[in-house]
């Protein structure tokens, strides 16, 4: 292996709290520190645990964020290239709609330096805690709001359904407030051919200071989703239309006790 390496971590969601143990051990023994963070007060803190910190390069002139994400790969692999051990910061999980860190984690090991990602705390498990949603329940399904139409995704009503980045459908660039209307709609007639108007669903956003500040829950009826207030970290939790049937015959072959009136409620 070549000298130099690249570690990647998470800070979470809440400021400092959610930032892991290892990942702070990371940051304080790397070469150099670079961050890509959603509040200047994480950005200080982690200029006192490492004196070299620096942000990463985020370019909102860009027409297309795939070309920023780009420029933000390159930077931390030519600090790699230097033999340095650098540690990336990111905020959340640093695996989670982070382009670049999956891109510099396979430039590293395909130019033979040691490269690793560390998992943080993501929107996801905040929206699991805040909304008391055990995935586990009736399944549940996650796509990215704008694939999530263009590739038509099937999906299926009886378990949760979460869709992320709402106010950024349709748009290849960055995020500009107003702009979402006509997406929304879009969205929403989707979506109400397989729920119906009045089916309820939430807009959620995370605390990133809790306790100072709570999640975002706003509980509405899927018709109100256009004219809603959403900003680009507002996520779409649509709950189950209804419990799945269960299989009768199915739990008969898998040797389970099959009782006349059964629910998946009773079975699991």
């Amino acid at each position: 292996m070549k000298t130099g390496s690249l570690i990647i971590v998470g800070t979470g969601i809440q400021l400092v709290a959610h930032l892991s143990l290892g990942a702070k051990a990371w940051i304080e023994q790397a070469d150099k520190v670079l961050y890509a963070l959603a509040d200047p007060v994480t950005a200080k803190w982690l200029k006192e645990l490492n004196t070299t910190a620096e942000a990463l390069p985020y370019n909102t002139n860009n027409q297309r964020r795939k070309d920023t994400y780009r420029e933000m790969t390159e930077r931390i692999l030519t600090e790699v290239r230097k033999g340095l051990n650098v540690c990336a910061v990111f905020y959340g999980h640093p695996g989670v709609f982070a382009d670049s860190t999956h891109a510099a984690i396979r430039q590293a090991r395909e130019e033979g330096f040691r490269a690793q990602m560390l998992p943080g705390i993501s929107a996801e498990d905040c929206l699991f805690a805040d909304l008391g949603l055990d995935p586990g329940r009736n399944g549940c399904q996650s796509f990215e709001a704008t694939d999530f139409l263009i590739r038509r995704r099937k999906f299926d009503p009886t378990s949760a359904l979460i869709l992320w980045q709402i106010a950024m459908v349709g748009n290849l660039g960055f995020y500009k407030p107003g702009e979402h209307f006509r997406p929304l709609t879009i969205l929403t007639e989707v979506l109400k051919t397989h729920y119906g108007s009045n089916h309820e669903v939430i807009l959620y956003e995370a605390a990133v200071y809790y306790p100072v500040c709570e999640p975002v829950i706003q509980r509405i009826p899927l018709s109100k989703l256009p004219e809603s207030s959403v900003t680009q970290v507002s996520t779409l939790y649509v709950p189950p239309q209804a419990l799945a049937p269960v299989d009768k015959e199915m739990m008969a072959r898998l040797g389970m006790s099959v009782a006349k009136e059964t629910t998946k409620e009773e079975v699991l």
